[in-house]
């Protein structure tokens, strides 16, 4: 950002600062909870609308696939036409789209209203985090404010089925859409009043054919896991591959080539840069990917009901909360990328701990296990998110912020997609059928465990034995997610230096 607006966020009272976080805090927390708040939904949705395996799968990806898609180029327009303008208009257009979701009548429907809230997330997110850069000079001050937005924004992941499942016992599943608008109302007055505007004062021309470029990347590839589980490795999963590449391929070429191209791909020379986005990366794949599955598996794998299920995933969420108070004691005593490294070492030891409770009768070592899930992802998301758009100067904050919320939303739907298709490819491998069901009931059992209970009597051997196929797939996606998480751990303790500021 330039002298300008620089002076515009230092001229802001303490209490005008902290009042405008709020309102950022706000907005990224509905829009986390809104990523995740469907989930327990999923069992009611079934019964009233009917999706296959597949489209249950787009319904909960395609909110996170299109922010994943458009967070660079929003980023780069906030930058550009004020990152409060792009935020406020938003707002509005998630309340909109919301609607359009609580009322679906048809999987399709829903599958397209997801996708418009995420075309409306998208405005929002990189703005929320680009006006704490902005607003924020101290870098203490501004670690300690984006441990807040971190906290709302990993939280709020495991709110949403706290939330879902309150709402599910009294109304039906598109409360949990419906609730946005009255919440997206308060929020855009209060952004009106509250929040500074900025943005970079010479952005240069915007890249229309970059912005294609970037979707055009993205999209395929995540189509290819979703299509891969389904159908196999064939002709449509090579080409997605082949596309999204080339198109990658293309979109960092022009990069290179722009004088004001749409993202910086020289930041990612920067080991530590690069180092802190993929650290982000894996955190969020591993969490969300376990979620979008876990609240089926407490709903129909343990009897919970929706709101049962919701406390019974308080822990993590609780435990990512706190983290908030520990995160200056972890970079004070270890630095940064020893201390996100540490992160993400304690969210997989989580994570093998849920792989073993999973199994047990009772609730009490489930939600332990839930501790160090949410206290390791809390913490390296902080201090990942803290290294990124700390790496830039603050005339850059849009587009760095976007670079980190790409990392954050790709995770997301790569989690849902990769890890969901593990559920899914592992349950079908478990389950064995046998001879002389009727065609329909072969068909359910064999899709999915939420279809197969809606053909099946409670408490059958059959109905049994796709419990069982269903928490062995969970506990497999489990040690997969561990594993990625591990990965991660030993990327940022590589990469990222020790840093104490």
């Amino acid at each position: 950002m330039g002298k300008r607006a620089t002076e515009d966020a230092r001229v802001l009272s303490a209490g005008r600062r902290w009042s405008a976080l709020a309102v950022l805090v706000g907005a990224v927390l509905l829009l986390a909870i809104d990523g995740t708040v469907l989930y327990l939904a999923v069992p009611s949705l079934i019964r009233d609308l009917s999706p296959t395996a597949t489209q249950i799968l787009w319904i909960g990806d395609v909110y996170s696939l299109a922010l994943a898609g458009l967070l660079v180029t929003m980023g780069t327009l906030a930058d550009r036409i004020g990152r409060k303008r792009l935020l406020l208009i938003g707002t509005t257009a998630f309340g909109l789209a919301s609607l359009a979701a609580a009322f679906s009548v048809s999987p399709g429907m829903l599958i397209a209203a997801r996708l418009l809230l995420g075309v409306a997330g998208a405005t929002i997110m990189p703005s929320t985090l680009s006006i704490i850069r902005n607003m924020f000079t101290d870098a203490r001050q501004r670690t300690r404010a984006i441990a807040v937005w971190s906290a709302a924004s990993g939280g709020g992941i495991a709110l949403g089925p706290l939330v879902g499942g309150a709402l599910l016992e009294t109304f039906w599943w598109g409360s949990v859409f419906l609730i946005n608008v009255p919440i997206m109302v308060v929020l855009l007055v209060a952004g009106i009043i509250l929040l500074p505007e900025s943005r970079d004062p010479n952005p240069g021309r915007f890249d229309v054919l970059s912005a294609a470029l970037s979707m055009a990347a993205i999209v395929p590839l995540v189509y290819m896991v979703k299509h891969t589980v389904g159908s196999g490795i064939d002709a449509v999963t090579l080409a997605c591959l082949a596309v999204g590449l080339a198109m990658g391929l293309l979109f960092v070429r022009r990069q290179r080539r722009l004088t004001s191209p749409l993202i910086d791909v020289d930041l990612f020379r920067n080991p530590a840069f690069s180092g802190a986005v993929l650290a982000n990366f894996f955190a969020i794949f591993a969490l969300t990917g376990l979620l979008f599955f876990f609240s089926q598996y407490l709903q129909l794998a343990r009897g919970f009901s929706p709101l049962a299920a919701g406390l019974a995933e308080m822990p993590a969420t609780l435990a990512s909360i706190v983290v908030v108070g520990l995160v200056g004691v972890a970079l004070a005593r270890l630095g940064r990328g020893p201390a996100i490294a540490v992160g993400l070492g304690t969210t997989a030891v989580g994570l093998l701990l849920v792989t073993v409770a999973e199994g047990a009768e009772g609730y009490l070592w489930l939600g332990l296990a839930l501790v160090p899930v949410g206290l390791g992802v809390g913490l390296a998301m902080t201090l990942t998110t803290d290294a990124v758009v700390s790496a830039v100067p603050p005339r850059k904050a849009g587009s760095a912020s976007a670079i980190s919320e790409t990392a954050y939303e790709l995770g997301v739907a790569l989690g849902i997609a990769v890890l969901g298709s593990v559920v899914t490819f592992a349950y079908r491998s478990f389950i064995a059928v046998p001879e002389g069901l009727p065609e329909n009931v072969r068909t359910n059992v064999e899709d999915s465990f939420a279809s197969a209970l809606s053909v099946l009597e409670p408490g059958s051997d059959l109905a049994h034995a796709a419990q069982e196929a269903f928490i062995s797939a969970m506990q497999i996606a489990s040690v997969a997610a561990a594993i990625i998480t591990g990965i991660g751990a030993l990327v940022a303790w590589r990469t990222i230096p020790p840093t104490r500021d």
